[in-house]
């Protein structure tokens, strides 16, 4: 298949946290107006954007609204009117978005257009939201995947998820209760140098290890927290961008892989090896990474199926620095899931505006020198006994 070259032209995105007097739509258009002026495009200017792809995971069930959602949140924007699909993936569902823009663009159908990602999980009864959660199971076999992740029952079914692959790990990697208190120390301080992070807390690692627990091995601050918050991507032709007087960051590949059920280990490897395929580079080609650890050990385990460091390899690089910011090899630099928050439709997308800004040396206090390529990972649902879906996206310079 031939394809056009497709550049990152503008980035948006509203602080993470706990929004209770803000809106979907409020949220959405703070994100989408931000992007817009980014790339160049002023006031109520659209010039050559031709698609919109809106994410969301959980409005149906926590704000009650089903059915054409983006064309609700954004009705009220520049970009209103403009052909618009709602898309839901899961956790996934932001850098899903961004696929399907980038496939718009690349094959032509357009010249430009923009991925929008928005979630509220804050609600007055907590339990909502956490049972929402659930949703992402098989519901004809609830009862017995429940049993299959040990849920523990009034937690997040996603933190049982991650408990068990986190048991795993330390069995195989020789792992400990410690190194998983360091990658969320580590994100913490990275965190702390994001003003639009949910949390900016530098903790320490007796600190995470004497919080409570949540299954398993891990403890509230290697988690990621539940969040309100909105971001977007605005892609195009790189003739187009440069029209606008736009940044642009070359959008090397952006590939999306499902799971198989029975399947563990598949996905991500799989994914990553289409996305270095597609971009032409290779894992000695990344600077920077920005990855789905809506648990701490997640870090270390994705860095090994990305083939970003050999397996079992990924505490040595935590331990000895390398994926701090001033590192070798920075991962989320943003302060990840764990400090800058989870707002599920969005996260996928704010990693796409962390390593754009990340590329064009903008990162303000947490830039990680010069870096040329980076790579962003996002994962979402339970398929058992892995992740349903899974996106590898490669930006360069």
């Amino acid at each position: 298949m031939t394809v056009r070259d497709v550049v990152v032209a503008g980035v948006g995105m509203t602080a993470f946290g706990k929004q209770p007097d803000r809106s979907l739509s409020g949220l959405a258009a703070e994100a989408v107006g931000s992007a817009l002026e980014d790339a160049g495009l002023h006031g109520e200017a659209t010039d050559g954007l031709g698609m919109v792809y809106y994410a969301n995971v959980l409005s149906g069930l926590l704000q009650g609204q089903e059915s054409v959602r983006g064309q609700h949140a954004l009705s009220r924007t520049a970009v209103a009117g403009i052909p618009l699909v709602n898309v839901e993936n899961a956790c996934a569902s932001g850098s899903t978005a961004l696929h399907q823009a980038w496939l718009s663009v690349a094959s032509g159908q357009v010249d430009a257009a923009l991925a929008v990602g928005v979630e509220k999980l804050h609600t007055d009864d907590k339990a909502q939201a956490l049972a929402a959660l659930t949703s992402v199971l098989d519901q004809e076999r609830l009862p017995e995947v429940l049993a299959e992740l040990g849920a523990t029952g009034g937690g997040s079914v996603f933190m049982d998820f991650y408990a068990r692959a986190a048991t795993r790990y330390m069995e195989q990697a020789g792992a400990s209760l410690e190194d998983f208190a360091r990658v969320a120390v580590k994100n913490s301080e990275h965190g702390s140098r994001n003003p639009k992070a949910q949390y900016s807390r530098q903790l320490t690692v007796d600190e995470v290890l004497s919080a409570r627990r949540v299954s398993g091995p891990l403890t509230v601050p290697m988690c990621a927290p539940m969040s309100d918050g909105a971001a977007a991507v605005l892609v195009a032709v790189p003739e187009l961008a440069r029209r606008w007087g736009a940044d642009g960051v070359r959008l090397r590949a952006v590939v999306v892989g499902a799971g198989r059920r029975g399947v563990l280990g598949e996905l991500l490897p799989a994914a990553a090896l289409r996305a270095f395929e597609q971009a032409g580079v290779g894992p000695e080609d990344i600077d920077l990474v920005e990855c789905h650890d809506a648990a701490a050990p997640a870090e270390l385990i994705v860095l090994e199926e990305l083939g970003l460091c050999a397996p079992g390899e990924a505490v040595a690089k935590l331990r000895d620095g390398a994926t701090r910011i001033g590192g070798e090899l920075p991962v989320n630099p943003s302060g990840g899931l764990q400090s800058r928050g989870h707002p599920l439709g969005a996260t996928g997308l704010a990693q796409v505006v962390e390593l754009a800004d990340q590329l064009r040396g903008r990162a303000g206090a947490r830039q990680a020198g010069e870096p040329q390529a980076g790579l962003a990972e996002n994962a979402g649902g339970y398929l058992g006994p892995d992740a349903a879906a899974a996106t590898v996206t490669i930006l360069s310079r």
